[in-house]
C-alpha cells in the first residue's frame, strides 16, 4: 500500500510535455518499465493523461499513477458488463439517463481530461467528436416535456471539456425550463485539470444559482494548490462543492488515506458527498475494495473525522437498480426498553426506547 501524501496541498511539478499522453510509448522514462507490455492493454481501453496530471505522478504504481497509466492486470480481466448499471436500457432519449422520477442525468459531453482506469462509462468516453447539437436538443426537449423532472445533473464525459459559452447555453435552456430547480454539474476538471476554472467561467457559473458541483477526487495527492484555487473560484462564486470519491485498491483503501483526503476536501471548501464502491466493468478487478473491507473503513472514519467529513458510502445496484448507501452495523441489539448501540471506540451504551403513545 502506497504512503499516504504528506501533505494534502501541494506545488504542482509541470511536466515537460504540452500534450497529453495517449499511447505508452509516449509516458516518461520514470512512469514506464515496459512500452511494449502497455501497448495491447491501451488499444483495448484508450489511455489519456493531460500534462498537469502527468506531473503530479511520482510511479506507475504511487496512487495517481495507478488511476490513469495501463496496468496488464487489464486485460486478465474479462468479468463484468460494459454497461452494468444498464444506463443505455434506462435512457428514454438521447443523452439522458432517467433512473428515478424527479431527476435526469444528462450526458453533454463525451470527452475528459484524463481517461481514469477504472470509469464505468468508457463504453461512451473518447477522444472522437464532442456530442452534437442536435443530440443536445433533443435531450432538452426531453427534459421540456417531462414536468416531473425538478432537477439535472449534466455529466458526460465532463461537462467541463465543452467551451464556456456552450456549457452556459445549455444551463440557459435549462434554467428557462420553469418545472426544472436544481441543476448540478459532475466534473473532473478543478481537479485534473484547474486551469479550466477561470473567473470568467465561475462568474458565468454563478448566474445559474442554485448551483451544485460535484468534484471527483480520489486520492489526497491530488489536492494541490492549483486544485485548491480552481475550488475556491468557485466557491467564492457561491457555487456548493461536493466530492465523489471511487473506493480503489491500492489507491486509498487505508483509512489514514481517507482521513486526509476528506480533511483535505474540507479545507478547499469540498463537502465529501459519495464514497463510491466500484462498479465492474472489464479491466477494473486489480481496483476492486470488498464490501467489508469498505464497511470497516467507514467504521475507521468515525473518532478520526467530524461528521462533515464523512461521505455515504454508496453501492450502485447492478442492473439498474439504482444507489443505496451502506453503513456499519452501529445497533448490536433491539430489546422492548432499550436499544444496545456500539460507538466509534467498539464501546456498547444502553439507549433507552421512549413508550409507545397511547392510542
Amino acid at each position: 500500500m502506497p504512503a499516504p501524501f504528506a501533505t494534502s496541498v501541494f506545488p504542482v511539478q509541470l511536466n515537460a510535455t504540452r500534450r497529453s499522453v495517449v499511447h505508452p510509448r509516449d509516458l516518461p522514462e520514470n512512469l514506464v518499465a515496459d512500452r511494449q507490455a502497455l501497448a495491447p492493454v491501451s488499444e483495448r481501453f484508450p489511455m489519456k493523461i493531460n500534462p498537469y496530471f502527468l506531473g503530479l505522478i511520482r510511479s506507475a504504481d504511487d496512487p495517481l499513477g495507478r488511476q490513469v497509466i495501463p496496468h496488464p492486470d487489464e486485460l486478465r480481466d474479462a468479468a463484468g458488463a460494459e454497461d452494468p448499471l444498464a444506463e443505455e436500457r434506462q435512457s428514454p432519449a438521447p443523452q439522458i439517463l432517467h433512473r428515478y422520477p424527479h431527476r435526469v442525468v444528462f450526458l453533454v459531453s463525451s470527452r475528459c481530461a484524463v481517461h481514469c482506469r477504472f470509469c464505468m462509462r468508457k463504453r461512451r468516453v473518447a477522444d472522437g467528436p464532442q456530442v452534437p447539437v442536435a443530440m443536445i436538443d433533443k435531450g432538452l426537449d426531453y427534459i421540456r416535456a417531462h414536468t416531473e423532472i425538478n432537477e439535472v445533473i449534466l455529466s458526460g464525459g465532463d461537462p467541463l471539456m465543452l467551451a464556456d459559452d456552450r456549457l452556459l447555453s445549455i444551463l440557459q435552456a435549462l434554467r428557462r425550463i420553469g418545472h426544472v430547480r436544481l441543476l448540478r454539474l459532475h466534473s473532473r476538471m478543478p481537479i485534473v485539470q484547474p486551469r479550466r476554472v477561470t473567473p470568467d467561467l465561475a462568474a458565468g457559473l454563478a448566474r445559474f444559482h442554485p448551483l451544485y458541483l460535484n468534484v471527483h477526487c480520489n486520492h489526497p495527492g491530488e489536492i494541490t494548490s492549483a486544485s485548491a484555487a480552481a475550488c475556491g473560484l468557485l466557491a467564492d462564486a457561491g457555487i456548493a462543492l461536493g466530492s465523489q470519491s471511487v473506493l480503489l485498491r491500492g489507491v486509498n483503501d487505508a483509512a489514514e488515506i481517507l482521513t486526509a483526503l476528506f480533511e483535505g476536501l474540507l479545507a478547499i471548501r469540498v463537502k465529501p458527498y459519495y464514497l463510491h464502491q466500484l462498479d465492474r466493468v472489464p479491466g477494473t478487478a486489480h481496483f476492486e475494495v470488498p464490501l467489508a473491507v469498505g464497511l470497516e473503513l467507514m467504521a475507521a472514519l468515525r473518532g478520526r473525522l467530524s461528521g462533515m467529513a464523512i461521505p455515504h458510502y454508496m453501492i450502485d445496484l447492478p442492473g439498474g437498480g439504482g444507489k443505496i448507501a451502506l453503513t456499519p452495523d452501529a445497533v448490536v441489539e433491539k430489546l422492548p426498553s432499550h436499544w444496545r448501540v456500539r460507538n466509534w471506540q467498539g464501546r456498547v451504551y444502553d439507549y433507552p426506547c421512549a413508550a409507545s403513545p397511547k392510542k
